[in-house]
């Protein structure tokens, strides 16, 4: 048995299609959404998220502002910026990208930021809309996931769905979203005893954990839907996700390659999400 690879790049091309219609709509009613991204310091790899972010961006028809600040900039600086973007209405959507160096309280950064033009989905308003079942913005990351497995046909209600990892960016949120599709959820962590046993009752597979393939086939129940959220680099500087992909393959039904899987799913989300703020605040 060989799984059917699930093609991000190919699913986030088509969310960028579908949206740049939706936005030639707005553009005649004399309405672009804007996202504006700060970012601080000289981290490389921020750089290119960054750079691919605004790419995408402009691709769609979006107005793209990247704001860059030194890595001497305090917390009251940043934190005036986003004042300043908060309370401008051509700005829909802002996203401060982490890591924020140090002597900057990522918490309070993310706590300044209108939860109206929080399109990374990081405010607790948000968070807790997720928690409640009501409408906000949801984390880019969990929602590309959610958005790949539903393209696919699987359906979700009733399943057996695990997630591997509980950070506050893709974990929870993740299992919040498979619970509102009516799946049962369990989490697993660095503490889970027996990680194997309790992966390998998974229908939907989603791992979330920085540590490089981890997840191996004997682990995954056979014909399961297995989400890679990892991004790891190798000694041979080879990238690969938490899942080992070669002997998962040959169990799973439908599986994500790193890269190449959720990674494009993040960006697309983030313009949908950018799209979704601007409609709803105008």
């Amino acid at each position: 048995m060989s799984a059917k690879i699930i093609d991000g790049k190919a699913v986030a091309a088509s969310i960028r299609e579908e949206l740049k219609g939706r936005v030639a709509e707005l553009a005649q009613r004399g309405i672009t959404p804007g996202l504006s991204v700060i970012l601080v310091g000289d981290n490389p790899a921020s750089q290119v998220y960054v750079r691919n972010k605004e790419r995408a961006c402009i691709g769609v028809g979006m107005n793209s502002q990247v704001i860059r600040m030194p890595e001497t900039t305090t917390q009251e600086e940043l934190l005036d910026r986003i004042d300043q973007l908060n309370a401008d209405p051509s700005v829909h959507g802002i996203l401060v990208q982490l890591p924020v160096p140090n002597g900057i309280d990522s918490w309070q950064v993310i706590q300044r930021i209108d939860p109206k033009k929080d399109v990374d989905g990081f405010h607790p308003v948000n968070t807790g809309a997720l928690f409640s079942g009501e409408p906000g913005l949801i984390p880019c990351t969990p929602k590309g996931c959610l958005e790949l497995i539903k393209r696919e046909g699987i359906d979700i209600a009733g399943k057996n769905a695990v997630v591997v990892g509980r950070s506050n960016i893709v974990g929870k949120p993740m299992a919040l979203l498979l619970l509102s599709e009516h799946a049962t959820v369990t989490i697993c962590h660095s503490r889970t005893k027996d990680l194997g046993a309790v992966t390998r009752e998974a229908d939907i597979l989603v791992v979330a954990i920085g540590r490089a393939q981890m997840i191996t086939g004997d682990m995954i129940k056979p014909g399961a839907c297995v989400i890679d959220v990892g991004m790891n680099r190798l000694p041979d500087g080879k990238l690969c996700g938490d899942v080992d992909f070669a002997s998962a393959e040959q169990v799973a039904g439908f599986i994500t390659p790193v890269p190449g899987g959720v990674g494009p799913m993040t960006i697309a989300e983030l313009l949908v999400n950018t799209y979704e703020a601007c409609v709803r605040n105008g």
